[in-house]
């Protein structure tokens, strides 16, 4: 289903806590899709040897249409996992499933409305639209859009992955993801979207989270460090670096991808603040704040999407974050 990436390493680890050994550990991370370029900081490095550098040899297995990673991670077939945003980590403390978020890959949720150029002005204008939502999307942050805007069940058509009903008719809006569905429409049609960000609408969510399950933080805590650390390095040199190499595991994994995909994704998450933004200015890319999971929270259960009353403090730890690793990588302007 999908082709595997690894970097085998030779390099001791070395940790105050008293972790060495001339042997490196080998970890397996899934993503929750087909490689890209919002994927990069992992493949960066794997790429350029920072997770060797710390002594793990990372396999990163890409997700897709019909493979779940979560679930082979929760079977223990996998040591990371790449989440999607805070909602399954709220499912998984509601299931009583010991699945914790150790870093916040995007500051902000990259979900998108788009609109036909001048059809909307600000994000409650997509009111006066026909909004094309998928039933995954209808079932989260859609529901939070009506009870935080006002929007109804009425207006929403269900979405089915074709931007095709949306560039005919002006009077509709449609779902996407920053860095694709804006270029898809561009590409097709011609057409050059307005595009509105429900993360800066106050859709608070992290997303692309590093996931692990809370035995292996109890006893291998050096590796999650590892791993954690070294990923955040690699995405502050795949957006401010040298990421020609990353970029060419990406196409080994994922050969649809193509470099002008991967540039415009790119120039999407610089310009948007979708990594480096928020806290992660202050404290480092990866940066966990719990006031912005407790206040992502309240808004679901609002918008009774979750339910109330869960101990949200199981669901994330900032034990290897908020440190300011691999800020020195970023230019000073």
């Amino acid at each position: 289903m999908s082709l595997k990436t690894t970097f085998a390493a030779a390099v001791a680890l070395s940790f105050t806590a008293g972790f060495a050994s001339a042997e490196t550990t080998k970890v397996v991370f899934g993503t929750n899709w087909l490689a890209q370029a919002e994927h990069g900081g992992f493949y960066q490095s794997v790429a350029d040897g920072t997770y060797e550098a710390c002594g793990l040899e990372v396999e990163i297995i890409t997700g897709g249409p019909q493979v779940n990673n979560r679930a082979l991670m929760l079977a223990g077939r996998m040591d990371f996992h790449m989440g999607g945003d805070m909602l399954q980590a709220f499912s998984a403390v509601e299931q009583n499933i010991p699945v914790v978020m150790v870093g916040a890959t995007f500051q902000k949720h990259p979900q998108v409305i788009l609109a036909h150029p001048g059809k909307a002005e600000t994000f409650e204008d997509l009111k006066d639209l026909t909004l094309l939502i998928g039933d995954n999307g209808f079932t989260s942050y859609y529901q939070w859009m009506i009870a935080e805007y006002g929007f109804t069940v009425e207006q929403r058509l269900p979405y089915t992955f074709n931007p095709a009903p949306f560039i005919a008719d002006e009077t509709k809006g449609m779902q996407g993801y920053l860095s694709s569905e804006p270029y898809a429409v561009l590409k097709e049609s011609g057409i050059e979207a307005d595009v509105f960000l429900i993360a800066d609408a106050g859709f608070s969510s992290y997303a692309t989270t590093i996931e692990t399950m809370a035995n292996t933080i109890e006893e291998r805590p050096e590796v999650v460090k590892c791993f954690v650390e070294g990923s955040a390095k690699g995405w502050y040199n795949f957006l401010y670096g040298d990421n020609a190499a990353a970029r060419e595991l990406i196409k080994a994994d994922n050969p649809d991808m193509s470099d002008d995909k991967m540039d415009y994704a790119i120039s999407k998450m610089l310009d948007w603040g979708i990594v480096d933004s928020g806290d992660a200015l202050e404290k480092g890319i990866m940066a966990i704040n719990p006031e912005i999971v407790q206040d992502f929270y309240d808004k679901m259960v609002a918008a009774g999407v979750v339910s109330e009353g869960l101990d949200i403090s199981k669901t994330y730890t900032t034990a290897f974050v908020n440190q300011g690793v691999g800020m020195d990588l970023k230019p000073a302007n």
